[in-house]
């Protein structure tokens, strides 16, 4: 024989829960009394309280190892990188020289770019150094800080300083500059005590018209036969030691990276163009083909005139 439980009124439901939440009786909150709550929430502070203050302890050691000016592990940026200014999509500098908004956003990052160069600023925060020789500035035990930078004026960037300049850069006559720096990488004596320049040539193989398989030299002649002449600022892309090592940007508060200037002056109109640019430096490798900005960067140039 099936006993059926006895079906519970709405207002029953309600009782029992109330004395669930309080119980009169045995004065017991939620089932528990309040000694019992009290042990609950006095263990959950202490456990809590002994896994933050574990946390913070560690976090406190591992903040004495670190340094609040030099990066503890550097081993990603051994060999500094090469990027160009203006910095483009896919860095593609592409100019229409009777379209003036094609080359204007060009003009305009150029200028905002170049104002920390300004002979007036560099003269003001950085000092005159001793050219051929490294700028060390060693602490000796005691901090110091900050770091003093060598001037680079805009000036030295000769017919790419855009100071002055009508044609913009040369972005308007379609004899466009380029801007070449190198990626900063702290306490790293670039060119060995040696001297370094950039240089800039024709890169990637382009098929051509003629019977037979291209090769890479042929391709590269005719990338150097449309990028033409041009001339580069500092003289031969040279840069120099006195702006090396760098220290950080806290250490090195107002340094300016040294930069090349290259002025393309007859590149082949309504061609693109493929440009490497390399740094030539005793200990920085520019072979490596698993990094492709190693000491060098690719960029496209085409200019279009109708």
């Amino acid at each position: 024989m099936v006993i059926q439980k006895e079906k519970k009124s709405c207002g029953q439901v309600v009782e029992e829960w109330k004395e669930f939440v309080w119980n009169p009786r045995t004065h017991q909150f939620m089932g528990r009394t309040g000694t019992s709550w009290a042990f609950i929430l006095l263990f959950y502070l202490v456990f809590y309280g002994f896994l933050t203050a574990m946390f913070s302890l560690t976090m406190w050691v591992m903040l004495q190892t670190v340094s609040d000016h030099t990066p503890k592990y550097q081993d990603r940026l051994a060999t500094p990188g090469l990027m160009i200014r203006p910095k483009t999509e896919n860095l593609d500098v592409i100019v229409n020289v009777s379209d003036t908004e094609s080359w204007d956003q060009h003009v305009q990052k150029l200028n905002k770019f170049l104002e920390p160069y300004n002979d007036s600023i560099q003269a003001q925060k950085n000092d005159v150094c001793r050219p051929g020789r490294y700028y060390e500035q060693p602490d000796n035990g005691v901090l110091n800080y900050p770091k003093r930078a060598c001037q680079f004026n805009r000036t030295q960037l000769g017919n790419c300083s855009g100071i002055g300049d009508p044609t913009h850069y040369g972005y308007s006559t379609g004899q466009p500059c380029v801007f070449i720096k190198m990626n900063r990488v702290i306490n790293f004596y670039a060119g060995a005590n040696q001297s370094m320049n950039v240089t800039c040539a024709g890169k990637r193989p382009q098929h051509h018209r003629n019977k037979g398989k291209p090769t890479p030299e042929d391709g590269r002649d005719e990338d150097a036969e449309n990028l033409g002449n041009f001339v580069m600022f500092p003289a031969n892309g040279n840069i120099d030691l006195m702006y090396f090592p760098y220290y950080g940007k806290k250490f090195h508060v107002n340094y300016t990276q040294p930069l090349v200037a290259v002025k393309f002056l007859n590149v082949t109109p309504n061609v693109e163009v493929n440009v490497e640019c390399r740094i030539n430096a005793a200990n920085i490798a520019t072979d490596d083909e698993r990094d492709k900005f190693a000491g060098r960067v690719a960029f496209k140039l085409r200019i279009n005139k109708t």
